[in-house]
């Protein structure tokens, strides 16, 4: 199963719907799990077109429901158990307190999250974590081209990474890929310096 990750898109603002590179990303998704943020329910229908869509409510999501969001979203992938919130900073607290304070003490062995518009992937204490940063307003920087994740599942096997959408025309893209599978662990790929 290929699951696509993205949060914080914040829309409609600056632009008024998904980047084109968001539903090319997302084409061969099984699954979309939006991380909170999303402000409007249309954003959730723009991706529900590309693939089924499950959300979790953002500090910005306030004044509407939709059925496909949760306060904290549980699924199970071949036995592969995922949770998803949107906030949970520092991120890099102990993963049982974590666990404790957001996940109502629920086991995950993936956690995904959002809110911070910076990407990482992180794997320690047996648990991989993921936050895509934003699609949108990456780094908290001025609308442009950011990022989204995915988690492929296989067998079981887990991987997951991080991808760059683009350069918006004048404004930097300051995204930062990684990737995780269980040989090579967390690589953080660094941009080739320019000239």
């Amino acid at each position: 199963m290929r699951i696509g990750l993205i949060t914080d898109t914040h829309q409609p603002n600056d632009q008024r719907t998904l980047w084109p590179e968001v539903v090319e990303a997302f084409k061969d998704c099984d699954l979309i799990m939006h991380g909170g943020d999303i402000v409007h329910p249309m954003v959730l229908d723009w991706l529900e077109a590309i693939a089924p869509t499950i959300a979790c409510r953002g500090n910005n999501d306030v004044g509407w429901d939709d059925p496909r969001m949760e306060e904290i979203v549980r699924i199970e992938v071949e036995g592969v158990k995922i949770a998803m919130v949107h906030a949970m900073e520092p991120e890099n607290r102990p993963i049982e307190v974590l666990r404790r304070l957001y996940l109502e003490d629920v086991h995950a062995d993936i956690i995904v999250t959002g809110d911070t518009h910076f990407e990482r992937i992180d794997f320690r204490e047996g648990v991989l974590q993921v936050n895509s940063g934003s699609a949108t307003l990456p780094h908290l920087w001025s609308t442009r081209l950011g990022t989204v994740g995915f988690i492929e599942i296989k067998d079981g096997r887990v991987e997951a990474y991080i991808k760059k959408l683009g350069e918006t025309e004048g404004r930097r893209n300051p995204g930062i890929e990684y990737s995780y599978t269980p040989e090579t662990g967390v690589i953080k790929h660094e941009p080739a310096p320019t000239a």
